[in-house]
């Protein structure tokens, strides 16, 4: 490998949270040669094809994202509210995770989930005599060796990651796999609290053994229909924290299974994405209709993200829908004193219903589930918890099964679940039925239906 692509620039880059003055509030991002990560990128497809990882981990896996993850916490606490039953969670924290795991760790992890030797000496390669700067505003540092970790910013850092945590969960996997895994966020669920601190005891050894180290201070404990008394877990004689509420892969999840707290920080995420392009939004010289793509494609993903896996209340999504409202006036300057009606707001940016594209999403995400070859774990869950199989997704499939009703799908199930194609022309269909039978806003209207183009 040429000497070129083994040196690297290391930035750190604020993490948003805690004291600005504090390293550890600081993530090393590399920056690498672009052609070194064409040669990761043609490796790791090469390696995706013989290793085979756990389903229960779902960061930087194909047909995968954190939206399973967090659908799949949020439908097991719900059938243990809805069952009158404890469930205890502990959200386990790693300390630097990419930059403690040993190199011969790494190399035995991938033996031992079956890559040919050629192609460990390929990775070898890539690790062997790496040298890194760190610039900062004061300048940069000398240059100095990395012996250590993997590589923060290269395409191949999360494969590997995921191949060394998939070994590990080998070793402290229980009869009923209730671990949930994005990357290096991992949940671990049980019915007893005993129970729970015995695997956390479990995860923390076996981690240590690889090289890592559970973050005694961010690691957290909650506890679903919690009973007066029963106290929180240990971690090596440490008491968890213990909380109601957590943060776990961008969504809120609350122990009394509301989600109020998670609709306000949607709307706070679409207020910042706002502010950001609030230059381009509240240019008088741009066209409401260039301003109104500019909304869906930075905006509205940021109120979105997340919701198709919760029950949102009629309040919740007025709630969201007054927030866009509130956008889309200052974007095209208009006040709530000037008396025009919201559909002509919504026409006149070509921006459809917030409630109506969560409802799409939720649908949308129902079919992806449905048509995964490997979806075990969500079986598992839902015929391994407390309730009957016939309440199959608790109060979530209802709303998904009452809005294809409501869309004239009576077959919602069996039509356009199987084949993604067909549900995407019959999705559009519906969008080409609400946009025919409307014309586009006009000054004396008072009144317009709400269409979005193409989103």
């Amino acid at each position: 490998m040429p000497e070129e692509w083994r040196r690297s620039v290391l930035l750190p880059i604020f993490k948003n949270k805690g004291e600005v003055q504090s390293f550890s509030n600081y993530r090393g991002i590399k920056l690498m040669s672009h052609t070194m990560k064409l040669w990761e990128r043609v490796v790791e497809a090469r390696l995706r094809k013989v290793v085979e990882i756990c389903e229960q981990q779902y960061g930087f896996m194909p047909r995968k994202s954190t939206t399973d993850a967090i659908f799949a916490l949020r439908i097991l606490m719900e059938k243990y509210r809805d069952g009158q039953r404890e469930l205890h969670c502990v959200f386990v924290d790693l300390e630097k995770a990419y930059d403690r795991v040993p190199r011969e760790e790494l190399w035995y992890c991938m033996r031992k989930s079956g890559v040919a030797e050629k192609y460990v000496r390929v990775v070898q390669d890539m690790y062997e005599r790496s040298r890194t700067v760190v610039r900062c505003a004061e300048g940069q540092t000398e240059e100095f060796k990395v012996e250590v970790g993997l590589h923060q910013g290269s395409a191949l850092s999360p494969f590997l990651f995921a191949m060394v945590m998939d070994q590990l969960s080998e070793e402290v996997r229980q009869e009923f796999p209730w671990t949930v895994k994005g990357a290096d966020d991992i949940v671990i669920c049980s019915e007893s609290r005993e129970q729970v601190e015995e695997n956390l005891e479990r995860w923390r050894f076996a981690l240590e053994r690889r090289g890592m180290k559970v973050s005694h201070s961010k690691t957290e404990y909650m506890c679903v229909n919690e009973r007066e008394g029963s106290g929180t877990v240990r971690l090596e004689g440490e008491e968890v924290k213990k909380v109601q509420e957590f943060k776990y892969l961008g969504s809120t999840v609350q122990s009394n299974g509301e989600c109020g707290k998670e609709v306000k920080k949607r709307v706070q995420a679409g207020w910042n994405g706002w502010r950001k392009v609030s230059g381009v939004l509240c240019d008088q010289k741009i066209s409401a209709r260039i301003k109104g793509k500019v909304y869906r494609t930075v905006v509205r993903p940021a109120m979105l993200y997340g919701l198709e896996t919760v029950s949102l209340r009629k309040r919740q999504e007025s709630e969201l829908e007054v927030a866009e409202l509130k956008m889309l006036r200052f974007s095209l300057g208009m006040t709530r004193l000037d008396r025009i009606r919201n559909d002509y707001i919504r026409g006149t940016a070509h921006v459809g219903r917030l409630g109506d594209k969560v409802r799409e999403a939720r649908l949308r995400w129902f079919g992806h589930v449905q048509r995964r070859e490997n979806k075990q774990f969500f079986i598992f869950i839902i015929t391994n918890s407390c309730l009957p199989a016939s309440q199959l997704w608790g109060k979530w499939c209802p709303l998904v099964m009452g809005f294809s009703m409501g869309a004239g799908g009576g077959a919602v199930y069996e039509s356009f679940v199987p084949e993604r194609t067909v549900y995407g022309t019959r999705e559009s269909g519906m969008d080409e039925e609400v946009h025919a039978g409307h014309q586009p806003p006009q000054p004396n209207q008072t009144a317009l239906s709400c269409y979005e183009l193409s989103c």
